[in-house]
């Protein structure tokens, strides 16, 4: 019984097998060319052995696809066409292969065309000398010069691939897309006829009348004028150059954004914007920037640097205006500060440093309510120095323990040098000053009141103090001043806030961000080495937006009317 049905199971088996192969060398077998017209045909065994000639009005089948032409050599061993004059394939209603010559292997499902070659689409059109086309996987592919039109682009390159599933024209070699606006050029590009999108993955330049584009890895919407680059990207105007890892781009109105290791050049003025999120509007001349912002501009020969949480810079060239919030901190060699918010104006060349600042020159700590910085745009240097209402200056007396303080109203300097070197403090003026001779021996603590004082400084130290009007005080012996009032009222010292170094203006949370932003675009660097380009929802999507220009905030406004100077 075991046998009966162990020999039944064999039978079954090897009839499913037989079926099986049947079906398969059934479904391999290749379908033969069908000839369904031809105005006259023949047999030439000299010239042309195991053909049949057609000549005129020639229209053959195959498996979907239809071949016309004027003459034809029809091989039927070999299921094998070489078509003459006028020849056109055509796949469905949607791909159209026309050429002088071509010829057709039914075994194989290939098409070999020649001669003013012209592949068309609903999408596109490509016109080369020679196109081969592989039924079996839909691709054709040119190895010469060849020029593709869709609509407002016109591709041309060396060689080229094009997928008809996925209407995806594929370059791996020099290729050009002209386009009214702009012009593109890669070694290695995708383009997708019906929607436009073109996938750069290889050194390429966009260039235009706006800007210039350099990427080696980017994706641009040619429909929507949207763009998304990586890698080593960059746009480049007449004034200003964009770097960052990740760059999206609207061409319809010239906006930017940048993620990560920002970097923004002004090559006219010298000037330099970085950070890790930055927002520009070309033809608003508005620029934003964030995520450890820094502005470092050239002045004197020097660079002052410049972060706050938000950085705004608007205006056109010579009128500019930076503005920076929260926490800001700037640097230059013999000069750093903080205060809540910076406005600077470029036209005017004013600076203002507003709530709560505090200045340092040198080795010496300037406070006030309100301080100007005022520049000179002949010579691009610092000119004068404002500190409005509740004026303080403080410097350690260098060769002891004490402070030389200055306390008045209002304070009046003048830069020498890019160096403060005459300043007068004016109305209710308090000082106490530690007087040494030449041989830097302590003569006395002077402590006085007067109407002015004007203060001449070397090298940003203490040179000598003079006094004005109303003069009252005295030069007290060391021992005979006490040292509860070696302190004028409201004296603070915070010599330990002082920014000495460029690397000072940014908190332990700014380094902190700065540290993990770049850990993490090392990563996705390293990831997307070897991986096809994800262009992110919002380069998709971002025309829905309708995004709003940066808003110009004004700063609070100072009062109109400003002490002068008196003179000696």
């Amino acid at each position: 019984m075991k046998k009966s049905l162990f020999f039944i199971f064999c039978c079954l088996f090897l009839s499913v097998q037989f079926i099986s192969a049947q079906a398969k060398k059934t479904a391999q077998t290749p379908k033969t060319i069908v000839i369904e017209n031809a105005d006259f045909s023949d047999v030439d065994q000299v010239n042309v052995p195991d053909a049949l000639l057609l000549t005129g009005n020639v229209k053959v089948n195959h498996d979907g696809v239809v071949l016309t032409c004027n003459k034809a050599y029809f091989f039927q061993k070999e299921n094998y066409l070489k078509a003459f004059g006028n020849v056109q394939l055509v796949q469905g209603d949607t791909l159209f292969l026309n050429s002088k010559y071509a010829e057709y292997s039914g075994n194989e499902k290939k098409a070999f065309a020649t001669g003013n070659a012209v592949l068309t689409s609903p999408d596109a059109t490509l016109q080369t000398d020679t196109i081969n086309f592989d039924r079996n996987i839909q691709e054709a592919f040119y190895n010469t010069k060849g020029t593709i039109v869709n609509k407002d682009n016109t591709l041309v390159s060396k060689s080229g691939r094009y997928y008809v599933k996925e209407k995806k024209f594929q370059f791996l070699t020099e290729v050009t897309i002209t386009n009214p606006k702009y012009v593109i050029k890669s070694n290695h590009l995708d383009y997708y006829s019906n929607s436009g999108h073109t996938y750069l993955l290889g050194p390429s330049t966009i260039t235009s009348k706006a800007n210039y584009i350099y990427t080696e890895k980017g994706f641009y919407d040619t429909k929507k004028n949207l763009a998304h680059f990586l890698r080593r990207s960059y746009i480049k105007y007449d004034d200003r150059l964009i770097e960052g890892d990740s760059l999206y781009y609207n061409r319809n109105i010239e906006f930017a954004s940048a993620t990560r290791n920002v970097k923004i050049t002004d090559s006219i003025n010298k000037g330099i914007v970085k950070g890790h999120y930055a927002e520009l509007y070309k033809l608003k001349d508005s620029m934003f920037v964030t995520k450890r912002a820094v502005a470092i501009n050239l002045v004197e020969n020097d660079s002052v640097y410049i972060h706050g949480k938000k950085l705004l810079v608007t205006g056109k060239e010579g009128e500019r205006i930076l503005r920076a919030f929260n926490n800001v901190r700037f640097y230059k060699t013999d000069m750093s500060g903080k205060c809540d918010s910076i406005h600077s104006d470029s036209k005017i060349a004013l600076t203002k440093l507003i709530g709560n600042p505090i200045l340092w020159n040198g080795e010496s700590q300037i406070t006030g309510d309100v301080m100007h910085l005022i520049g000179d745009n002949n010579t691009r240097k610092i000119d004068s120095l404002k500190v409005l209402n509740n004026t303080f200056l403080i410097s350690r007396d260098t060769l002891g323990t004490g402070f030389n303080q200055v306390k008045g109203l209002n304070l009046f300097g003048k830069f020498r040098d890019g160096k403060l070197h005459d300043v007068d403090i004016v109305k209710n003026t308090e000082v106490i000053y530690y007087s040494r001779n030449d041989q830097n021996e302590l003569v006395g603590i002077d402590k006085s009141v007067s109407s002015k004082i004007n203060l001449i400084l070397e090298n940003n130290a203490i040179e000598s103090i003079t006094l004005y009007n109303n003069v009252d005080g005295d030069l007290f012996p060391e021992d005979e001043l006490p040292v509860n009032a070696r302190k004028l009222r409201g004296m603070v010292w915070r010599g330990d806030e002082r920014i000495k170094s460029k690397d000072d203006i940014f908190t332990a949370e700014d380094n902190e961000l700065n540290d993990k932003l770049i850990k993490e675009g090392k990563e996705e660097e390293e990831k997307g080495k070897n991986v096809p380009m994800k262009v992110r929802k919002e380069t998709l999507n971002y025309d829905k937006k309708n995004p709003k220009p940066a808003v110009k905030t004004e700063p609070k406004t100072e009062p109109k009317t400003e002490p002068k100077a008196k003179s000696k």
